[in-house]
């Protein structure tokens, strides 16, 4: 007979008068469905799954048939994930935990191993693991009921255990004292299962990991026991997983960085994870997790670098994507081709933490073989995971003044950087864009290839998005690509900026972005014949904007930026009458001259000297008239000042009366 007419009598089987047949059945499908996902999949679409959730909580069942309902489930559960689908359709999620209230242990395993084949799908939403409060302290009190009890709840836990919100409800029902002396546990499946709960509870998480240092096991320390876990002679998942959980605790300030722990034996064992002989996936992982650990700190980042020759050894994750052990298997030598994209995120990732601050470091990354070339390949990759760990290695490759000056320009790696940036995600945006401020620095060569190609446009559209992040890049970028520009290049940014855009990027929320814009009005207003010709155009704009800025609510920074435009103005020619005609903005110079703030006197100095310089055209006027305003009498009263600065610059002011 077909499949399908086999799969029919199973289900109608189910419904027979007789319990013991109806064992009978339930015991005969569970042979049945063993590894036959074909099979799994008719008894679902026949039926099956309501009627064993029938019995499973029908009262008059007895427990041998609830168990063996359980057991059939979460046979059917191992399938696809459209298996899972259909059992969550069915409400399995309540039936199983309802039944973890039975007083049987054996039942109460059945439903937990079902549960646990279910929550760890990826189908599953972790957020049934916390809808009805009372599951989460039951859950901790079957903890001591039995290693099956104890690795399937702590593998439920690890899995549904996603942000702060789930690591904080687990913590406060006394995960860390219920989880911690299953690490001494006998079964190996408990210990590793317990090791990977910590991982997930100590993730980002000050609370849990400040905890977790001083928690006792039998007299020894967590960390001690972790470290015991992480040496060479442990299962290779074990030692990972404990060099993540003493990682984690190391980020989250609970670990000092110099700790003998971390220093002599987390990052040697992450480090040993790299080599050619391990796995794909452990090699990702070990690779991640060490960005991870040493990317806020450049004493690690200097001892990585170091060890067991890692640069060299990154190399490889382009060019062998199967371990050294693996090459006669070719099932996996297939499954590893399908993942070598992973493989290249994680080395971009580990090189993009390396040469985050040290030059040395860079210098040896760039020189590895080819490395740009396999950099610049992975920003036009399809993977856009891929592209946005080349982006960012190539950002923290990008901090070094000398190579941008050498291997960035003889790779053009503006050219792949400028595609990038067309129409890439908003995070990809970020580090692309932050990486062009780098490379429009004035030093860099790339910015004249890179002004040619349209990236004045480019850069005034990111000062329009939603994104802060992006309108401060956009900023700064064009910040950068106007200091010590040429007048062309100062004329093309406000064309495509429009003074509208200049007055909103002005009174934006974000501060950064007030501070960015504001130098770069300070850039575009500098060198004298620059000053007057912008000025002769946007000038009454200009002032219309500083007037605001000096008026607003704004920090010591802002307005002293904004004191320093004015300074610049009044460095102009003919820039200078339009302080001179605006009474308004003198008065506010004079009020500065007396502020409490230093910074701000200083800054306000600079205009008058600008103004009061005798060698130019109508200085005497100005004088006068500044002498009326009582300027005069006030830089006396700065050339007594304490601050040397402040005195010398009076003082000189003064001299311009005198000559």
């Amino acid at each position: 007979c077909s499949l399908t007419a086999s799969s029919r009598h199973y289900v109608d089987r189910l419904f027979d008068p007789d319990p013991q047949k109806v064992l009978q059945g339930v015991i005969d499908m569970k042979n049945a469905v063993i590894g036959n996902n074909k099979q799994k999949a008719n008894l679902i679409v026949l039926g099956a799954v309501p009627r064993l959730l029938y019995l499973l909580q029908q009262e008059t069942s007895s427990t041998e048939l609830k168990t063996e309902c359980a057991v059939v489930l979460g046979s059917l559960a191992m399938g696809t994930e459209n298996n899972v689908k259909s059992l969550l359709d069915c409400h399995i999620i309540p039936a199983l935990l309802q039944g973890l209230l039975s007083p049987d242990l054996k039942f109460i395993e059945a439903c937990l191993r079902c549960l646990r084949t279910i929550f760890t799908s990826p189908v599953t939403p972790e957020e049934l693991l916390y809808t009805d409060a009372t599951v989460i302290p039951h859950l901790m009190a079957l903890l001591s009921r039995s290693r099956y009890t104890q690795e399937y709840i702590c593998q439920i836990f690890s899995h549904c255990c996603k942000g702060p919100d789930h690591q904080t409800i687990l913590f406060n029902h006394g995960a860390v004292q219920n989880i911690a002396h299953l690490l001494t546990s006998v079964s190996y499946k408990v210990r590793m299962q317990a090791l990977k709960c910590f991982s997930v509870l100590a993730f980002e998480n000050p609370q849990v990991s400040m905890t977790l240092v001083n928690v006792l096991v039998d007299g020894e320390l967590l960390p001690q026991i972790f470290v015991k876990m992480l040496q060479r002679d442990k299962p290779i998942e074990m030692q990972l997983t404990s060099a993540k959980c003493l990682t984690y605790m190391c980020r989250a300030g609970a670990i000092r960085t110099d700790d003998n722990c971390i220093v002599l034996k987390t990052l040697p064992c992450l480090v040993r994870m790299c080599s050619k002989e391990r796995l794909l996936e452990e090699r990702v992982e070990g690779a991640e997790t060490l960005a991870y650990l040493i990317e806020p700190d450049v004493e690690l980042q200097r001892i990585a670098s170091i060890t067991d020759h890692l640069i060299a050894m990154l190399a490889d994750y382009f060019k062998y994507p199967s371990s050294v052990s693996a090459i006669t298997d070719i099932k996996r030598l297939d499954h590893d081709l399908k993942h070598a994209h992973e493989l290249r995120q994680a080395a971009f990732k580990l090189y993009a933490s390396l040469g985050a601050n040290d030059e040395d470091i860079r210098k040896k990354i760039i020189e590895t073989e080819n490395m740009m070339d396999r950099i610049v390949t992975g920003l036009s990759e399809s993977s856009v995971k891929v592209r946005l760990a080349a982006v960012r290695c190539l950002h923290s490759l990008s901090r070094s003044v000398q190579q941008l000056r050498t291997s960035f320009q003889d790779h053009a790696v503006w050219k792949p950087l400028m595609k990038v940036l067309q129409n890439a995600p908003d995070e990809i945006l970020v580090v692309a864009s932050s990486m062009l401020c780098n490379l429009l620095l004035e030093f860099s060569p790339s910015k004249e290839p890179i002004l040619e190609s349209g990236a004045v446009e480019l850069l005034c559209g990111l000062t329009q998005s939603e994104n802060p992040a992006l309108r401060v890049n956009g900023i700064w970028a064009l910040m950068n690509m106007a200091f010590q520009a040429e007048q062309k290049i100062k004329a093309d940014i406000l064309r495509s900026l429009s003074t509208e855009q200049l007055f909103r990027l002005l009174s934006d929320s974000d501060l950064n972005v007030l501070m960015k814009t504001l130098g770069l009005l300070r850039n575009l207003l500098s060198t004298r014949p620059h000053i007057d010709k912008i000025m002769s155009t946007h000038g009454k704009q200009i002032m219309q904007a500083v007037t605001l800025i000096l008026e607003g609510e704004h920090n010591i920074e802002v307005k002293e930026q904004t004191l320093c435009i004015l300074a610049n103005i009044a460095d102009g020619t003919t820039a200078k009458e339009l302080i001179m005609t605006n009474d308004d903005i003198l008065q506010k110079i004079k009020y500065y001259m007396g502020h409490s703030h230093v910074k701000l006197q200083l800054a306000a100095m600079f205009c008058i000297s600008n103004l009061v310089w005798n060698d130019e055209e109508g200085s005497q006027e100005r004088q006068d008239k500044l002498r009326d305003m009582g300027i005069v009498d006030i830089l006396h009263k700065l050339s007594q000042s304490p601050d040397s600065n402040l005195c010398d610059k009076a003082k000189t002011a003064l001299q311009q009366y005198l000559a």
